[in-house]
């Protein structure tokens, strides 16, 4: 069994900083390639980074690149995925959920068997 579990919402003001962590415990966690995604309210979960298995590739969205940091801490039961956000805009606002699956590297949320409960980022302009 799989457990993720989201930490470091929050409110900030616009162009301010905030980290999130996520603690991925399971078995075999180093074969697992792990993401964070976002919500809005009234929008679809949206892609945001994402961290391969091997902790070097890494992929981001967009609307994030330059601004966000997506990075990985391997240990042999726990995976610690940490997501720095810097230059924060209103438009950031959102849950972030972080999600891990075995399966080859998607943007698609689809392709994600784990997630987390998902945690409140709120930017202020």
């Amino acid at each position: 069994q799989v457990q993720v579990v989201e930490s470091g919402g929050g409110l900030v003001q616009a162009g301010g900083s905030l980290r999130l962590s996520c603690a991925v415990s399971g078995r075999t966690l180093s074969a697992y390639n792990t993401a964070w995604f976002r919500q809005a309210p009234g929008m679809e979960r949206e892609f945001v980074a994402a961290i391969l298995w091997n902790g070097i590739s890494t992929y981001y969205t967009d609307s994030v690149k330059g601004r966000f940091t997506i990075s990985r801490d391997n240990a042999k039961n726990t995976v610690t995925v940490y997501l720095q956000m810097n230059s924060l805009r209103p438009q950031d606002t959102a849950v972030y959920y972080c999600a891990a699956d075995r399966r080859s590297f998607s943007r698609a949320k689809g392709a994600y068997e784990y997630w987390g409960q998902g945690t409140q980022v709120t930017v202020s302009s």
